[in-house]
């Protein structure tokens, strides 16, 4: 996936916005809070999203992904994509996908409702 690639997929998902921060990294937010991260870069594109403690612990020890760094060293279960062979395009767009709706699952039910991500 390359950059421009990752913005159009996050730019797609429901009531995101986006802020270049943190040394020029493309940061991606849902209310507010941080789903997605593409930049701090070591071998090209990288992307950092946050997932279960589970799928953490599953993808923390495969090649081309790692806990991600600063948030993983702070006990968030967030990883990074970071260099070949990591995940297939569709594999990290569902993981992607999975971090938008665990991160709006943390706002509060006002805010879900407010930007329209919950029915009732």
């Amino acid at each position: 996936m390359t950059d421009d690639q990752f913005n159009a997929f996050c730019a797609s998902l429901p009531s995101t916005t986006h802020v270049v921060q943190w040394g020029g990294a493309d940061v991606w937010k849902v209310g507010g809070k941080v789903f997605a991260i593409g930049g701090w870069r070591d071998h090209g594109p990288a992307f950092t999203f946050k997932v279960s403690k589970l799928s953490y612990e599953v993808l923390k020890e495969q090649p081309g992904l790692r806990p991600a760094p600063y948030l993983a060293s702070r006990g968030m279960s967030w990883i990074q994509h970071y260099k070949k062979p990591g995940l297939k395009d569709s594999e990290l767009k569902e993981y992607i996908r999975e971090s938008h709706r665990l991160v709006a699952l943390g706002l509060t039910k006002k805010k879900r409702k407010e930007l329209g991500l919950d029915a009732g």
